[in-house]
């Protein structure tokens, strides 16, 4: 494999230059961190992160949602368009769990009576912590157009995968998006980025609640990969043969 020039590596991902001006590739990791913080691994998960986020952006992107996907690589990589990116991540949330349920002391399950967006900043130094519009604006994150236009996407994406997973038999619980900038010459527009898999989103078993998401590793619920694969199967896009391993990219620092 090629020798690429890595641009940034997160907890979940890698981003190296890509092969165009303006583009990059993402390399999906097996990584993933417990409540404690703590590394570990989930055989094949970026395998089938790679492929479950290519769907829904796909299918995100012919609703008219704008998004960085352009198309998907190989098992582990996708090239997306290069983004001047917001550091605030949007969670939206449409039944109590997670840090939602220890905050306000609620049983996790409680249903809301609304869908409730809540804005992070997105900084591992400080563990996420939950911010206000007023910080965002004050500390020029970004501007009062750019919060709305990440709310009506966040909401409409929302409306869109509550849909979606509802006819597969999930319950979308919360959700995490992260946005960027988009500029194409002077002209600039709000693209949603990252990725949306189990990583990112609480999906739970409408009929028996059973956790399908990265709760059953932070939470040692075991049954993690399997979680995944159950995901990825109601959706129809089970890679053929399963989640098979691939080798990492080679870096060119």
């Amino acid at each position: 494999m090629a020798r690429r020039k890595q641009i940034y590596e997160g907890k979940s991902k890698i981003l190296f230059e890509g092969p165009e001006p303006g583009t990059l590739v993402q390399y999906f990791k097996d990584d993933a961190l417990d409540r404690d913080n703590r590394k570990g691994t989930i055989t094949g998960k970026g395998v089938i992160n790679n492929r479950i986020s290519e769907y829904l952006m796909g299918l995100l992107g012919e609703i008219g949602v704008p998004t960085h996907f352009i198309r998907r690589l190989n098992m582990r990589e996708q090239l997306i368009r290069e983004l001047e990116m917001i550091p605030v991540a949007l969670v939206v949330r449409n039944v109590v769990a997670g840090r939602m349920a220890k905050r306000l002391s609620m049983p996790e399950g409680t249903p809301l009576p609304r869908s409730i967006v809540e804005y992070y900043l997105k900084s591992d130094d400080v563990e996420d912590p939950m911010i206000a519009e007023e910080h965002i604006t004050a500390f020029d994150w970004a501007g009062t157009q750019d919060l709305d236009d990440m709310m009506a996407l966040a909401l409409r994406v929302n409306d869109f995968l509550n849909g979606l997973f509802y006819g597969v038999g999930l319950r979308l619980v919360d959700f995490r998006l992260e946005f960027g900038r988009l500029w194409e010459g002077d002209f600039m527009r709000i693209v949603l980025a990252d990725e949306i898999s189990p990583d990112t989103c609480r999906l739970w078993d409408i009929k028996t609640n059973e956790k399908l998401d990265k709760d059953r590793f932070r939470r040692d619920l075991g049954h993690v990969e399997e979680a995944y694969q159950e995901v990825a199967s109601r959706l129809g896009i089970l890679p053929e043969g399963g989640p098979r391993d691939m080798k990492g990219p080679e870096v060119m620092q």
